[in-house]
């Protein structure tokens, strides 16, 4: 396979060197690439809306969120003269859900980051033998009673060559992309993982995946062993008999994780580090249904934009906005991008911090800078990949049987392991009853639905006391803030080290 696995990379090797040229040079390559959406945009029913003829009028395009292109996008509006091939679903700020439109430009986007980023692991990371890669795809799941909701496949993000190219590569459980139920497709997976010997990659999102994985292996490794069978080698079978199992000794060839390892995966991150202490665990960029905004490269040490691909620009704590060769190292900014799919001027919620600068061409250019992700938005709480909003909270609150002047609060935490609690000062309802009808609720979101049915959130809590409002100052103070500086909006961020010392 080995030999495969070089041809691969040849054959990626193209669009790896045009973007590395791109990043000597990052204030050229974003110029052409704004030329180029003014160009598209003014060509769509959306730019002539707004009246955009040339670059000159880049500041009459407003910076948007989803809510103020969702009747653009609902009544097919075009923001794009592209045709559209499909739309892909992720959780909304304001309502259930919000589908972004794709046209072969954005997969193609999508696309070059997958080459560039294995490109560079051919070149730059291990030796790679057997090339057997789990990525994790987005599981139809199923809740009880529940039928087909129609969600795309995760292969329609890279196009049919890639898609075909990969196959030799893949490990994938059986009936991978079908509806199924959690339980079914968290067996499969586990059973597909645990026959995968030669397993060299395995790509996830949030760490908090692989752990669910690994805690199903642990409890059930005696069923699984009796369920595989003479399909597990004889020294395979025997570390499923061990109390603590050596995840390294089970998979001897893995030699890499890809995750989230920034903000809130950052403590999830580290205990993946314990189980696999020889293994690299490459910390993924910053990718979105929106959009791929930046690729970890082994030789940058960090991770890069995708200056000819996402056309950038970054607001300060003051409003103010930045193009990328305009950054200052160590600051943070909010990230709003354009990209080839119709989303310009887009505001997407994360923040980040440029930390050191990568190719820079001496009298040319002083390269570009690396961005590490620091968090969402104030108003968005991420634990997981769940992305809940403050808009999206309060409208499920609403609609809680709790009066409207009682004090309502949902807190996260990652302490024993990631969930929500229902803070409220209104004891007349059980708390269990709160608690049930709270957590559907929060299911229409997508991404928490998600998390919920492959068991990497807890389910919702509830704590009803007339002195929660007290208490959740004192919990403040306690970490050193002033209590007059602390504000209690109906979604609090950043998540607390253990709600339950809060309560106790």
């Amino acid at each position: 396979m080995q030999w495969l696995i070089k041809l691969f990379g040849a054959l990626l090797s193209p669009t790896a060197k045009q973007f590395n040229r791109a990043l000597s040079q990052p204030q050229v390559a974003q110029q052409a690439l704004q030329q180029y959406l003014v160009q598209q945009l003014s060509n769509s029913d959306y730019g002539q809306h707004l009246g955009i003829t040339s670059i000159d009028d880049w500041q009459k395009i407003p910076v948007v969120t989803y809510d103020n292109l969702k009747s653009w996008i609902d009544n097919q509006h075009t923001l794009t003269p592209d045709p559209i091939l499909f739309y892909e679903q992720t959780s909304g700020s304001r309502g259930p859900a919000k589908r972004i439109p794709y046209t072969r430009a954005l997969r193609k986007s999508f696309n070059s980051l997958f080459c560039i980023w294995a490109h560079d692991l051919i070149t730059h990371g291990p030796t790679f033998k057997t090339g057997k890669v789990y990525m994790c795809i987005s599981p139809k799941l199923l809740a009880p009673g529940e039928t087909n909701d129609g969600l795309q496949d995760d292969a329609d993000y890279l196009d049919p060559w890639l898609r075909l190219l990969l196959k030799p590569f893949l490990v994938l459980p059986p009936d991978a992309h079908k509806p199924q139920a959690p339980e079914v497709f968290q067996a499969n997976l586990c059973k597909t993982l645990l026959l995968t010997e030669n397993l060299e990659i395995i790509s996830i999102w949030s760490p908090s995946f692989l752990t669910v994985q690994l805690d199903y292996i642990q409890t059930h490794r005696e069923r699984l062993r009796a369920e595989l069978g003479h399909q597990l080698s004889a020294q395979r079978s025997q570390l499923l008999t061990h109390q603590t199992i050596d995840w390294e000794a089970l998979w001897p060839q893995l030699k890499l994780i890809s995750c989230w390892d920034s903000a809130m995966a950052a403590d999830q991150v580290s205990g993946l580090r314990k189980q696999f202490p020889t293994t690299l665990i490459q910390g993924k960029g910053l990718l979105a249904t929106e959009a791929p905004m930046t690729v970890p490269l082994m030789a940058a040490q960090g991770c890069v934009p995708l200056v000819n691909e996402i056309f950038f620009e970054f607001e300060d704590d003051a409003g103010g906005l930045h193009l990328l060769h305009e950054l200052e190292l160590g600051q943070t900014y909010g990230v709003i991008i354009s990209q080839k799919g119709g989303l310009y001027r887009y505001r997407m919620g994360d923040r980040i911090q440029p930390t050191h600068m990568y190719r820079g061409t001496p009298g040319l250019s002083s390269g570009t800078p690396c961005l590490r992700f620091v968090g969402r938005s104030h108003t968005t709480s991420d634990l997981v990949g769940e992305k809940l909003t403050l808009d999206f909270v309060s409208q499920v609150l609403a609609q809680l049987d709790l009066p409207p002047h009682s004090f309502k609060c949902l807190v996260s935490s990652l302490s024993p392991g990631p969930h929500y609690c229902l803070l409220t000062d209104h004891t007349s309802v059980s708390a269990t009853h709160l608690s049930q009808a709270l957590d559907p609720l929060l299911c229409q979101s997508f991404h928490y639905r998600q998390a919920r049915l492959l068991g990497q959130l807890q389910p919702v809590q509830v704590y009803a006391s007339p002195n929660v409002l007290q208490q959740l100052m004192q919990y403040h103070y306690q970490q050193g803030k002033r209590m007059g500086d602390v504000k209690y909006p109906q979604l609090l961020t950043p998540p607390m080290d253990s709600i339950e010392r809060l309560l106790n």
